[in-house]
């Protein structure tokens, strides 16, 4: 049951280029200033209300009834839904600049019989509920593909391209290079137990292929080429083109990672009849049974997702993929239908380029991932959400990976602000992320209602996961770290003969392989990572690697935002006296209508 307990909220496009993130060193530093700019609109205008007992209240399908109301609705205004239950079992396509606002999630229903059920791993029917896009599956126009006649330098907003025919302001592009084609054979760090071996790696992109194969874990190449990307470009992101001028494109944002001719950097456009959908939004109302996720944004801009509580769903409770600018925010997203990983109980996902995307203040309870972000991601923002309780149903004492910017090669320059979770880590489970910036997290190391210990970390980096950035966070709890480490070395003097690593609880894990525990540490991990003015309860120490200095209020906001009402912020201050206070997506966890116990009864089986 999610209550809005707070002013009525603005989006956090408050956020300005004028915000100092200077702290920030390196290649790891961009600008970050997503979600819809100038705010989420209010859109006061009804077309139609949608009355829940003319529509059988549950009882007959909708779906026909809300796509009329769709197709019939005026740009700007808003299709209502009445209090009541609207059964979703087709899905509906929002595919125009409309909202779709239900009377609150206690009271607008929005469910689909015959989707997700409860700890079981296959849906009746793999639909989502509500599609934002222009179709189910948008594609890359193959044949729009150009050349780069230069780099396209971090931080710039223009590149050259060989032709700018067919490119013209308003237009989303896909911006890459190719890291594949031009990787190579890279040794791993010296083994215990077996054999050395390498990883096909370029000098910013590990992929998930070793040499020797390795018997489990590597990725099938070369299907997995394109599993969220061009083949073989996961590093890229999705510009907005304002203005050509001859063969040189200009974008309504800057460039978050230098692309090089080296690698054969180009850009495509999208296919016509894919053209993004901008400004919808989906406002007010819960939804429950998502069989192949619950909500997907396929080729949005400017688009949104507030105030909606998601439950029991297979797949991604909110999937955004080749998308622009979309904003996740003031919902609850829990009690996913099958924890497990495989690709059926993440909370959130990113994928496919998309880029500059907010996710801010949310509550994610109850799944197995509560976020991965595959091949996208660049200049995004995760602020202020509470993300606990990831797990996996057969094997509930793993401490599964928490805030993070991974599970497919490639992503990079996501902000981390103002979280609370249970760790955050970087997997390489698909390959490598790099790039991202943790700050003022309270990171716990431990979950909110599972005990179970197992890798436990507050703060863990696994192979490949390079220039990251961790400043101004809590790592741990007052009074729960009995029996912690501060740090792994990796070395063996923790392990056994057959693990270089240890099995207790520790505040930082760096460079470790958890597919490979007889594998030292990742030398560039260590050399790349940044970590300053961190403080954790083990040592109650901030711990300073350079010259202390003040930390900003913000990376990406120039003001308290409104959801914060009359409670502190920042809510975590690791150099003063109080190191953490109250945030609001935690306290609304509390107000959360239960599902069942986050662990499966004992005969659920994995398919």
């Amino acid at each position: 049951m999610l209550k809005v307990l707070f002013l009525v909220l603005i989006s956090a496009s408050v956020v300005s280029a004028q915000v100092d993130n200077s702290i920030v060193p390196g290649v790891g530093r961009t600008s970050w200033a997503p979600g819809v700019r100038g705010g989420i609109p209010a859109r006061p205008v009804v077309c139609a209300t949608l009355q829940a007992a003319a529509l059988g209240n549950g009882a007959v399908d909708a779906s026909g009834a809300i796509q009329a109301a769709i197709a019939a609705c005026p740009s700007g205004q808003t299709v209502a839904f009445s209090a009541g239950t609207f059964l979703v079992n087709n899905y509906v396509l929002l595919n125009k600049d409309i909202t779709l606002r239900g009377a609150g999630p206690d009271a607008t229903r929005l469910v689909k019989s015959n989707g997700a059920r409860r700890f079981v791993a296959a849906a009746l029917d793999n639909q989502p509920l509500i599609i934002v896009g222009p179709a189910r599956w948008p594609k890359h126009d193959p044949a729009s593909s150009v050349a780069l006649t230069a780099d396209a330098v971090q931080g710039s907003t223009s590149i050259s391209v060989t032709s700018a025919a067919g490119f013209a302001p308003g237009q989303f592009v896909l911006l890459d290079e190719d890291d594949f084609n031009t990787a190579s054979w890279q040794p791993l760090p010296p083994r215990l137990a077996s054999a050395p071996a390498s990883i096909w790696a370029s000098d910013r992109i590990v992929f998930q292929r070793h040499n020797p194969p390795r018997p489990w874990g590597d990725d099938p190449f070369p299907a997995s080429l394109t599993w969220f990307s061009r083949s073989g470009r996961p590093l890229n992101e999705i510009k907005e083109i304002v203005a050509v001028s001859g063969n040189v494109l200009t974008f309504s944002t800057p460039v978050h990672i230098t692309y090089t001719r080296d690698k054969q950097a180009q850009v495509t456009r999208y296919m016509p009849e894919h053209t993004h959908v901008r400004n919808a939004g989906i406002e007010d109302l819960s939804l429950s049974g998502g069989g192949e996720g619950a909500i997907r944004f396929e080729a949005a801009a400017y688009s949104w997702v507030k105030n909606v509580d998601n439950a029991l769903w297979v797949g991604e409770g909110i999937s955004i993929n080749h998308s622009f600018r979309v904003e996740v925010r003031d919902s609850a997203l829990r009690d996913g239908a099958w924890p497990l990983p495989g690709g059926g109980g993440y909370a959130l996902s990113m994928a496919w380029g998309s880029s500059e995307t907010l996710i801010e203040n949310n509550t994610v309870l109850n799944v197995n991932k509560v976020l991965v972000v595959r091949s996208s991601g660049a200049g995004s923002v995760v602020g202020y959400n509470y993300m606990d309780n990831g797990y996996i149903i057969t094997q509930p004492d793993w401490v599964e990976v928490g805030l993070n910017a991974s599970h497919m090669v490639g992503s990079h320059h996501v902000l981390f602000e103002g979280n609370a979770s249970f760790n955050y880590d970087a997997d390489n489970t698909h390959g490598n992320a790099i790039a991202m910036t943790v700050f003022r997290n309270h990171l716990v190391g431990q979950r909110r209602s599972l005990t179970g210990m197992v890798n436990a970390r507050g703060a863990g980096l696994m192979v490949g996961a390079w220039w990251h950035t961790f400043i101004g966070n809590v790592l741990g709890a007052a009074g729960r770290m009995a029996g912690w480490i501060y740090e792994d070395p990796g070395d063996g003097s923790l392990g056994h003969t057959t693990s270089r690593w240890g099995s207790a609880p520790t505040v930082w894990k760096l460079g470790y392989d958890p597919g490979q525990w007889d594998q030292a540490p990742d030398p560039k991990v260590r050399a790349t990572v940044v970590r300053e003015g961190n403080f954790d309860f083990l040592t109650e120490r901030v711990q300073w690697e350079g010259t202390p200095q003040t930390l900003p209020a913000s990376l990406y906001l120039t003001e308290k935002p409104a959801f914060f009402g009359e409670l502190r912020w920042p809510w975590v201050e690791p150099l003063g006296d109080q190191k953490v206070s109250d945030l609001p997506a935690l306290l609304r966890a509390a107000t959360l209508r239960p599902v069942g116990p986050p662990v499966a009864p004992a005969n659920v089986r994995t398919p």
